[in-house]
């Protein structure tokens, strides 16, 4: 049976060929590869960023890949093959931890972090403001995510364990942790994100141990739709089997 994102549209619209033409799915597959593409390539430079600005993360993440896929790649009796093999859906959700770190880092560094909605009908926002039908209403992502008032004294701080409880990853509403937005128009592919990422993360941090290239360098954002990083991010990758 096939397994890519098309094949699996194709067959649906075999269902339903009046509404689900081939320019529906024209349209929907372009939009998979445009709203998946640069966000989940941001978040990991950023990702990447702050394990490199936090080791002891970085190797509290590495420590979790090897305790839950039993990865040997320090002592070169595994190879990329064996540890790509060994991430499934069972053992992605075991990585708590991992999950916390890229959640903290979308905190810090939301993919989008300005987004908006425009009013349907005419509505009152809980505080009591008044929005007429064709109002648009703004958000900073980025903004609220560093707020004390939302995530207390230490939001600026990077620290995944605000994630975790007994070692268990804890999710917050959507309307605090605004990064994949909420409601009916939350991300369609939020769980295909982090599922990406973390995959890329584990075979790249069963291997090796990274580091900025340049620690005096700093690293800012560019202003864009999505919030890459201004520049390049060089990084130096040392084999943990030499290491």
């Amino acid at each position: 049976m096939t397994e890519d994102i098309l094949s699996r549209f194709l067959m649906e619209s075999e269902k339903n060929p009046e509404e689900m033409t081939d320019l529906y799915l024209r349209d929907i597959i372009l939009n998979f590869m445009i709203a998946g593409k640069d966000t989940s390539a941001n978040t990991l430079s950023w990702f990447f960023y702050m394990l490199c600005k936090n080791p002891l993360v970085q190797e509290k993440v590495a420590q979790e890949v090897r305790d839950v896929i039993g990865g040997k790649a320090e002592d070169n009796k595994a190879n990329i093959d064996d540890v790509v093999a060994a991430i499934t859906d069972a053992t992605l959700d075991q990585m708590h931890y991992l999950h916390a770190a890229m959640t903290e880092t979308l905190r810090l560094f939301p993919a989008v972090p300005v987004d908006g909605r425009c009013a349907d009908v005419d509505d009152i926002l809980p505080d009591g403001f008044k929005v007429k039908k064709g109002d648009g209403v703004y958000y900073m992502a980025y903004a609220m995510g560093r707020m004390p008032y939302i995530w207390g004294e230490d939001a600026p701080e990077f620290r995944p364990e605000r994630w975790l409880k007994d070692g268990i990853f804890q999710p917050e509403s959507p309307f605090k942790f605004i990064a994949f937005h909420a409601g009916p128009r939350i991300c369609l592919g939020k769980d295909f994100a982090y599922r990406q990422m973390k995959i890329l993360s584990i075979a790249l941090l069963s291997f090796f141990r990274f580091k900025l290239a340049d620690e005096t360098k700093p690293v800012n954002y560019k202003t864009m739709f999505t919030l890459h990083i201004d520049g390049d991010l060089p990084l130096c990758a040392v084999s943990r089997a030499a290491s």
